[in-house]
C-alpha cells in the first residue's frame, strides 16, 4: 500500500499546504481520503489523477475537509468519467444534497452514490476499513486501513489526542496523527505535541512511524522544538508529513 499526503495543512492557509487529503493505491485500487481545498489540483499530479479515483472517503464535514469535493466531480464529468462513490459518516447524503442544491446545474451530470458509514467495519475500494469515533468539535470518525493482507496505515483525522484512539492505532505500519499547533496555543479538538506524545506514550501504542500532519500556519519554524517535545514522552519514529510525500507501507 502507498499512502501519498495530497494536502496536509488545516483551515488557515500557509501557501505551503493544501488542506486535508490523502491518496491511498495497492494493487490497482485507488482511494481518496477526504478533499480539502487545493487536493483536486495535487490529485491531478498523481499517476492516478482525478479520472482513476472513483470513491472518496470522508472523515467528516468541515470545509477544510470537503471543499474539493464538488470540483472532483466536475472535473471527472467534464473528463468523461460517469460516476463518483461518497463515503462517509452520517449527514453526508445532506452535504451532498446541499452542495447540488447550491450548483443545481451539476445534479445528474454522473452518477453520485453516497455511503454512510459509523463507527464499524466495512469494505470500500478494495480497501477494509474499520473506523473509529475521534474528539472533534463535531462527529469525525479516524480510520485504519489494510489491503488484503498486507499492513496497517492509521489515519487520525481530526481530534484531540486521547487514548482509545492511541489503542486503535496500535499496531500500525503507519501513523498520521492531527497535530495541529505548537505547545503554546490553547487548543481543544486538536492535539498540541506534548499532549500527543504523551498520549502515545501512556497507551504503550506501537507503531512503526507516525507522521504529523493537519498543520496550521502557527507550525511553520517549529517543527524541530514539536519533535522535541513529543520525544520528551514518546520514543518512536516521528516526522512530518509534507505535501507530496509519497509512504510505502511495509
Amino acid at each position: 500500500m502507498r499512502v501519498t499526503f495530497l494536502g496536509t495543512g488545516a483551515a488557515m492557509p500557509s501557501g505551503r499546504r493544501a488542506q486535508t487529503g490523502l491518496l491511498l493505491d495497492a494493487d490497482g485500487d485507488s482511494l481518496l481520503v477526504d478533499c480539502g481545498s487545493g487536493v483536486l489540483n495535487a490529485l491531478a499530479r498523481t499517476d492516478a489523477g482525478y479520472e482513476g479515483v472513483s470513491t472518496v472517503l470522508l472523515s467528516h464535514h468541515h470545509l477544510d475537509h470537503v471543499a474539493d469535493l464538488l470540483p472532483l466531480m466536475k472535473a471527472r464529468w467534464l473528463a468523461g468519467a460517469e460516476h463518483l462513490e461518497v463515503v462517509g459518516p452520517q449527514g453526508t447524503k445532506a452535504l451532498l444534497d446541499g452542495l447540488l442544491d447550491v450548483h443545481e446545474y451539476m445534479d445528474g451530470r454522473i452518477d453520485l452514490r453516497v455511503r454512510e458509514i459509523g463507527a464499524e467495519s466495512f469494505s470500500v475500494a478494495g480497501f477494509d476499513i474499520d473506523a473509529k469515533e475521534t474528539r472533534h468539535s463535531m462527529d469525525c470518525l479516524a480510520y485504519r486501513f489494510t489491503h488484503g493482507e498486507g499492513p496497517t496505515f492509521t489515519f487520525s483525522a481530526d481530534s484531540e489526542a486521547f487514548e482509545g484512539l492511541a489503542n486503535f492505532a496500535d499496531g500500525s505500519a503507519v501513523l498520521a496523527h492531527d497535530c495541529s499547533f505548537p505547545d503554546e496555543v490553547d487548543v481543544s479538538s486538536h492535539p498540541t505535541p506534548s499532549q500527543l506524545g504523551e498520549t502515545l506514550a501512556d497507551s504503550g501504542t506501537d507503531v512503526g512511524r507516525l507522521y504529523l500532519t493537519h498543520l496550521y500556519p502557527h507550525t511553520e519554524g517549529r517543527h524541530e522544538e514539536m519533535l522535541e517535545s513529543i520525544g520528551e514522552r514518546y520514543d518512536g519514529d516521528v516526522r512530518f508529513a509534507r505535501d507530496g510525500l509519497t509512504v510505502e507501507i511495509e
